[in-house]
Order: structure tokens, then C-alpha cells, then sequence
């Protein structure tokens, strides 16, 4: 557990499930950052949650007894050969955006990850090349910020409100590959 002023960053909950599908929802519903077109239901989030911390963790960002942001690794591929990437997805309460709770969560999860071994964090990023209402590139900008690069670019992969969009993939190497 990370305590930060008065941010606390910790492992999830199933009891935390209802809080993350609340911060999830608006992402969903408004903008093509997830590209999933129905809200999942607190049960879903508590089998999300379950299974990611199978193998890796999910953290929440607590203010006050709140859950205001949350991050989570899970597989980049499933196959034995990939076992030191991880993707990586940060989501933060639209109304504490800008306040660094995405950096302290990345963070926490960076040093989690270094300990379990994990040797590369990607990203995979919803992009379009020019103004949009429903995609901020706001991801894009923090990952640079966080060290990512980007390393790859699909077009026109994903359609949401009536619009094809990109993906980008950016990657971070967090440790020395032997």
C-alpha cells in the first residue's frame, strides 16, 4: 500500500467492484477510450478483478474512504513466451482527472510489476489523427509522460459511435532483458 498526502493507492476488492464500474461507466458510455459499447455490471467487474489478481494486481486510488481511480495489469499474450509484458489500463473519476492520481497509480503499479519480474508494460490506445469530441488524446500524452513510446499503429480498427477509429500500442521497458 502507497499513501500519498491524502491518496491512498491499495490492492482492490470484490468490494471495490461497484466503485470501478461507476468510474468505468462514463468511458463507455461517452468517449471511444474502451471500446466496449455496454457498461459492465458490478458482478462482471468483481470476475474482472478476481481473475487479473490471479496473476497480477489491480490497485484503486482511495481519497477518503473513495474510490477515485483504479489500474491493473493483465496479459499482453497468453502464450508462455510473453510471460515478462504486460498491458497496463489506468482509469481515473472523470472529475479527479489532472489531479496526478493516474501517475501515482501508474507508478505503484510500475514498481509492483518490477517485483513480480515483469520486464515490459504496453498500452493499447485508442487514437484518431484529428479532433474528436467522443477520443482526447489525453492517453496518448500520459503515457508519453510516464516514459511510453509508441510502437506500433492499426488503422481503422474499432467502430463506436458511428466512427472508425485507430489503435496505437506504446511500450515502456521497465527491466533488463538477459
Amino acid at each position: 500500500m502507497t499513501k500519498t498526502d491524502s491518496i491512498i493507492i491499495r490492492l482492490a476488492t470484490p468490494k471495490d467492484a461497484k466503485a470501478i464500474q461507476e468510474i468505468y461507466a462514463p468511458y463507455v458510455r461517452e468517449t471511444a477510450i474502451t471500446f466496449e459499447y455496454d457498461v459492465p455490471t458490478a458482478e462482471e467487474m468483481v470476475q474482472r478483478i478476481m481473475k487479473v489478481e490471479e496473476k497480477y494486481p489491480w490497485l484503486v486510488a482511495e481519497e477518503d474512504g473513495k474510490v477515485i481511480g483504479y489500474a491493473y495489469a493483465s496479459p499482453f499474450k497468453e502464450r508462455d513466451a510473453y510471460q515478462w509484458s504486460v498491458e497496463t489500463s489506468i482509469y481515473v473519476e472523470t472529475g479527479a482527472k489532472g489531479r496526478g492520481i493516474g501517475r501515482l497509480l501508474h507508478e505503484a503499479l510500475e514498481e509492483t510489476l518490477k517485483v513480480q519480474g515483469i520486464l515490459n508494460l504496453n498500452a493499447c490506445i485508442a487514437f484518431i489523427e484529428h479532433d474528436d469530441p467522443n477520443l482526447p488524446l489525453d492517453s496518448v500524452y500520459f503515457h508519453e509522460r510516464m516514459g511510453y513510446t509508441k510502437v506500433a499503429h492499426f488503422h481503422l480498427c474499432g467502430k463506436k459511435f458511428g466512427r472508425w477509429y485507430d489503435m496505437i500500442w506504446m511500450e515502456k521497458l521497465i527491466g533488463e532483458h538477459q
